[in-house]
């Protein structure tokens, strides 16, 4: 992310870190949860492996990993905001988690050598990197051959009544819901924003497959609310 942006970012997240996953609980009726464990269910790595979670937010995903996949595995989670980080802390403490690994990072400069990892995910993040390009090729680097990247972000249903009944929730009720719950007035008007100014799901896989990734699919959840993006470094 360009270095203009990254502080309004990550104070944006630090400031709805207290209520984020109340909010993501009730603005996506609970969905994150199920969106999250298709995501880690997808993994596939050895019984000792080694996952990076990006923009590991307050844990939710790394924790995941963690119950679904056993406790050999280590997971790393890094992420730029420290209200995130702090509250991921005591989560992973809470579920007494030991194989995770926090850290304060930046997705575009991943304090890692290459060929670091079994597989990297990132939920929900992928977005507010302007530079996804980069980012990719970032992931790319950090997984050893064969290994996995996992995407999970929003999306916007293909045209109907429900892509009418879709936007009228995000882009006015989704809004109003999350100014009642947080102080940061923007921060959820800034999410139907940054959804629909990601790219479609081609041109997203286009931008993994110049990054080097293999085998690249897509899979729709929810009638295409959230799209899982997955590919492998040769």
């Amino acid at each position: 992310m360009e270095t203009r942006e990254l502080p309004f970012v990550r104070d944006m997240f630090d400031s709805i870190a207290p209520r984020y996953d109340l909010l993501n609980r009730l603005l996506s009726l609970r969905q994150d949860v199920a969106w999250r464990r298709k995501m880690v269910a997808t993994l596939t790595i050895p019984e000792n492996g080694r996952v990076l979670d990006v923009a590991c937010g307050t844990g939710d995903v790394t924790v995941e990993i963690c119950r679904q996949k056993g406790s050999e595995v280590q997971v790393v989670g890094i992420d730029f905001s420290p209200g995130m980080l702090r509250l991921a802390g005591e989560k992973i403490r809470q579920r007494n988690r030991p194989a995770i690994t926090l850290l304060a990072g930046d997705a575009l400069a991943l304090p890692f050598g290459p060929a670091s990892f079994h597989a990297v995910t990132i939920a929900f993040g992928i977005r507010n990197i302007q530079d996804k390009g980069k980012a990719l090729k970032a992931f790319h680097d950090s997984l050893k051959p064969g290994g996995m990247l996992l995407v999970l972000e929003l999306a916007t249903p293909t045209p109907g009544r429900l892509r009418e009944a879709y936007l009228t929730y995000f882009q006015k009720v989704l809004p109003a819901i999350g100014h009642l719950f947080s102080k940061h007035h923007f921060a959820y008007s800034y999410l139907p924003e940054s959804v629909a100014r990601f790219p479609s799901a081609d041109r997203f896989m286009a931008l993994m497959n110049k990054a080097g990734f293999t085998q690249v699919t897509c899979r729709r959840l929810t009638l295409g609310v959230a799209n899982l993006f997955v590919g492998t470094r040769a």
